[in-house]
């Protein structure tokens, strides 16, 4: 499905409606788990109450004409949910997913490498920000380009150079374990629909936590202008902007992420500060109506910030697993190398590197087999 910033779509719901509106996609089952929000060992993650409409008792009510779905709002912090609705419910990500994939590749790629642009790179369906075949760009440029502007040809080519489309996905999917994204499923890097691509509101949250405890990553989703080199003659230099509107309308904000295709309707994440206090809220599809998708984002910041930080929260952001996992545990509770590699702190402790790592191992190891062989020819 083509991806752009602006559409019409159908009415929104207000944000106290059921949790399964009318009209709301069916989710596609994904390889893992079992059920949304539902961990390794069958708990609800992030605590019993992220099903269905949950704020503390005694609160202020939610902001009226949220659209969204499902959404979550957290303080990035303390990690502490403070209010959501359906926050495991599964949709496609449209570009938020662009967030999945920067935490994946920015520890694997050198940002000032210089790299040439392919055919696949510029054929990619969607927004794009104009680069062109045979063009040179740095590494750094495509992550501004792709986390800035939506850019799904810098997209496609941040995976490309980090080894392929497949691969980078593959690890991306190892990424979302690591962090204990059980939700999601990653099939383009883009976030351009793809076969089963699917994720949560709630686990956009664990992912933008991990992302944003990034100083590099903070000042791509921060940055409000970036510049596309001239290429030769022919091709002149020119500016790109960052699409978040809440950068720009929205007092403290430092940090978002939009996204449309027709099947997810409207995605968006939000992040700002106030005072010592940084909150970060994330939607899934939404609509336009009764206003832009980062205007109600602000009004759900608005109640987050207005809540007391004493309140009870009603839910919490999961550590990654290996902040949970036991300190002489070797392996996951699958066993296997490639999933013990996601068993890594990328919020800090760690990085996603060491999963891309042993994932790319676990694969050599297969290759020794002629059939296996055959059949990873067959994938790619």
């Amino acid at each position: 499905m083509t991806e752009t910033i602006d559409s019409t779509t159908a009415s929104g719901s207000g944000s106290d409606a059921p949790s399964a509106p009318a009209g709301a996609p069916v989710a596609t089952p994904t390889p893992e788990p079992a059920l949304p929000g539902q961990g390794p060992g069958g708990e609800v993650v992030g605590g019993a109450r992220m099903v269905g409409l949950a704020r503390p008792t005694g609160a202020k009510p939610l902001p009226k004409d949220i659209s969204a779905h499902g959404w979550v709002i957290a303080d990035l912090d303390a990690r502490d949910v403070l209010a959501a609705r359906n926050p495991h419910g599964r949709y496609p990500p449209a570009s938020t997913q662009k967030w999945l994939t920067a935490l994946t590749l920015l520890p694997k790629l050198d940002k000032r490498k210089q790299v040439i642009c392919s055919y696949p790179d510029v054929d990619v369906d969607g927004t794009k920000v104009g680069l062109v075949q045979y063009g040179r760009y740095s590494v750094d440029l495509l992550f501004q380009a792709m986390l800035m502007a939506s850019a799904n040809d810098a997209a496609n080519m941040l995976a490309r150079v980090a080894g392929s489309v497949p691969r980078t996905v593959a690890a991306m999917n190892a990424t979302a374990r690591s962090i204990q994204a059980y939700d999601t499923h990653a099939a383009t890097p883009s976030g351009l629909d793809g076969p089963r691509q699917l994720t949560s509101a709630y686990d956009l949250a664990l992912i933008g936590r991990a992302d944003l405890a990034r100083a590099d990553f903070r000042k791509y989703t921060a940055q409000k202008l970036g510049m596309i080199p001239a290429q030769g003659a022919k091709y002149h230099a020119f500016q790109f902007a960052n699409d978040n509107k809440l950068l720009y309308n929205y007092p403290g904000a430092f940090g978002g992420k939009n996204g449309f295709t027709d099947a997810a309707h409207h995605s968006f994440i939000g992040a700002a500060k106030h005072g010592n206090r940084r909150l970060i809220v994330t939607m899934m599809y939404g609509e336009h109506k009764p206003d832009n998708i980062a205007s109600q984002a602000g009004r759900l910041l608005d109640w987050g910030f207005a809540l007391p930080q004493t309140a009870a929260a009603v839910g919490t952001l999961v550590p990654p697993a290996a902040a949970t996992a036991s300190p002489s545990a070797s392996a996951s509770p699958s066993g296997s190398p490639a999933a013990a590699a996601a068993q890594t702190d990328v919020a800090g402790n760690g990085s996603p590197a060491s999963a891309i790592a042993l994932l790319g191992a676990a694969a050599l190891a297969v290759l020794l087999g002629a059939l296996a062989v055959r059949m990873l020819r067959r994938r790619a």
